[in-house]
């Protein structure tokens, strides 16, 4: 599916919108983050569907020009990260240095840091699990992270839970309104095995959502674009197109802007090194201790071993 050529991938993800919008009555929502991914689907669902609302989680990590666009376009319902306070019996708005502070950093990749959080916290037989795989030898830390197992700061993976998951989950409980994600199989092996299990539109996970580019590549993103002249965040810069693959001239990606999933593994000069130059108050912040108002980045990029 993913070689298919575009115009083919273009009809079968209608389909797959037109399916979820009417086995769900139109009680349905984009979830939009204003990044690339999340602006092509909103388009491709507003074209069938113009009433669907899109939802944009504030979580005060965006690049002030995602955050600006996403808030600028129509029908958009910003909702913020919130926890539950058991003493009050209320949610409250949380930021993400309360976050990092309770559940830990997000380093590597969700999958590793959700393994080295595990071995830390689980029984001895998860920790086995973590340390030696499974009976198919699947399910341990990388031998190459595994000195992160006795790093002096707190990891997790829970930050997506805390910051978009729990918020979302908050919205389709009092709606009744049931999601479309911008993601594809092909961003991470997790996202693949949830797709392979569910396919694009999962009437029977435990939240059901609808992911209806989920055979798409990064490519067609960028083809797509450019054919449909499509607007998004200036923070991406241009979308350069040469017939077979493309490319932005300024961020490749976005996400949350002080996530350092990824940067381990990123060319020179990865996204800190040039945030350091495009949003030199942001990086002042994220880089500076916890205990002085910051976030304590600098402290896991050195332990970790990446440039900043």
């Amino acid at each position: 599916m993913q070689s298919l050529p575009l115009e083919v991938k273009v009809e079968m993800s209608r389909r797959r919108i037109k399916e979820w919008y009417e086995s769900h009555d139109g009680m349905v929502y984009v979830a939009f983050s204003g990044g690339i991914m999340s602006t092509v689907l909103l388009k491709l669902v507003r074209e069938m569907y113009p009433e669907v609302p899109a939802v944009f989680c504030d979580t005060g990590l965006e690049y002030p020009s995602v955050r600006d666009f996403a808030l600028s376009q129509p029908n958009v319902e910003p909702i913020c990260p919130v926890k539950y306070n058991r003493k009050t019996r209320k949610y409250e708005r949380i930021s993400f240095r309360d976050v990092i502070r309770t559940y830990g950093y997000p380093v590597i990749s969700k999958e590793q840091s959700s393994f080295i959080r595990e071995y830390r916290t689980g029984s001895e037989k998860l920790k086995e699990i973590r340390m030696n795989g499974n009976n198919r030898g699947q399910g341990k830390i990388s031998q190459k992270w595994r000195f992160l197992i006795n790093a002096p700061f707190p990891i997790s993976e829970q930050c997506c839970t805390a910051m978009k998951k729990t918020p979302s989950k908050l919205y389709e409980k009092k709606t009744g309104r049931s999601p479309f994600i911008g993601t594809t199989a092909s961003e991470s092996s997790l996202r693949k095995s949830n797709w392979i299990r569910y396919g694009c539109n999962a009437f029977e996970a435990s939240r059901p959502t609808s992911r209806p580019l989920s055979f798409w590549t990064g490519d067609d993103f960028f083809q797509y674009i450019v054919l449909n002249n499509v607007d998004f965040a200036d923070v991406y810069g241009e979308v350069i197109w040469d017939g077979e693959h493309g490319h932005t001239t300024g961020e490749p990606r976005t996400g949350c802007m002080f996530c350092m999933y990824g940067c381990a593994s990123e060319k020179e000069p990865n996204k800190f090194q040039r945030m350091k130059i495009t949003h030199p108050k942001q990086y002042e912040y994220c880089m500076r201790d916890l205990e002085d108002g910051g976030l304590g980045l600098k402290k896991v990029l050195d332990y970790i071993g990446t440039a900043h």
